[in-house]
């Protein structure tokens, strides 16, 4: 396409923006809006699926070894763990640091352990991270069938709730960001039918004298890009800046061990890229899907 053609183009799609008035107002506003509530969810959904990956990367596997098994037998285990495809990583933890963790972690109370230190009950155990969290239950299914294992341990039920859990958020998340950009297509689709409708006579000579349908259509998918872009103006600004409120002001207090938000920046820029693209995309696609039907290209 030639420079001076694609001008002509713009400059149509821009005035008809401007001509129709309170029309391109109202589909804007419609637009922001949906917006705002997709870049929301996006920004909470994003940042739950990462609080959720953090929590899933803990995810390990405690291999008790049997009491009775000798430095070779503990030995060669180890190397059974390491040689499963799916597993990323395998650290040894004899009994005495077995113990030693039980002590600490029970405080005052540990101390009554400390006389176990002569005579020491627990087992050696291999602590075992699945290089895929989603694998820890095939990998503990596999450990079980091997010798001289005396339990695994993995907190199953707790696992599966998390997976199960983490799944159903991010359809549902997912499926309403979906949702919302259906809804602004079709709040644009329907500004630029009113514009086809309002310029239908001089869409017939148009193509009477010879203009293509691709000519004709241009104006328009310019138009409706320009009705996504300026949607997304506030929804950006908005967005944002609560992100930028809340990182900054907030963070500390809503923080914990294992919720982490997503840095400012570039997280919030690369939102603002999104929504940006979203408001480029739904506007373009709303003026395909009308001038499509009405041109009956």
């Amino acid at each position: 396409m030639k420079i001076r053609t694609l001008g002509r183009h713009i400059r149509e799609g821009s005035k008809s923006v401007v001509r129709n008035g309170w029309m391109t107002v109202s589909s804007i506003g419609a637009v922001t809006t949906t917006l705002l509530l997709v870049g929301v969810f996006l920004a909470v959904m994003l940042n739950l699926n990462e609080i959720a990956s953090s929590v899933e990367k803990d995810v390990e596997i405690k291999v008790l070894v049997e009491l009775t098994a000798n430095d070779q037998e503990i030995d060669d285990l180890g190397d059974k763990l390491k040689d499963i495809p799916e597993v990323g990583t395998v650290d040894f933890s004899p009994k005495e640091e077995e113990l030693n963790e039980l002590i600490d972690s029970l405080g005052d109370q540990g101390k009554a352990f400390e006389l176990f230190k002569q005579s020491n009950p627990l087992n050696d155990a291999y602590v075992v991270k699945p290089e895929n969290p989603v694998d820890v239950i095939d990998i503990a299914n596999k450990v079980e069938g091997f010798d001289h294992v005396y339990k695994v341990d993995y907190g199953e039920e707790i696992v599966q709730r998390l997976f199960q859990f983490n799944q159903y958020a991010r359809n549902i998340g997912l499926a309403l960001i979906i949702g919302l950009v259906f809804t602004a297509i079709f709040l644009i689709s329907n500004t630029i039918k009113i514009t086809i409708i309002a310029r239908r006579r001089e869409i017939g000579i148009m193509k009477l004298v010879g203009a293509t349908n691709g000519f004709i259509r241009w104006p328009f998918f310019i138009e409706g890009m320009l009705l996504g872009v300026l949607g997304s103006i506030i929804p950006i600004a908005g967005v944002v800046s609560a992100y930028y409120y809340l990182y900054y002001h907030l963070r500390d207090r809503i923080q914990f061990d294992f919720v982490h938000l997503l840095p400012f920046n570039p997280f919030a820029w690369q939102l603002a890229a999104i929504i940006l693209a979203i408001g480029a995309f739904i506007g373009i696609w709303g003026s395909v899907m009308s001038v499509r039907k009405f041109l009956k290209v």
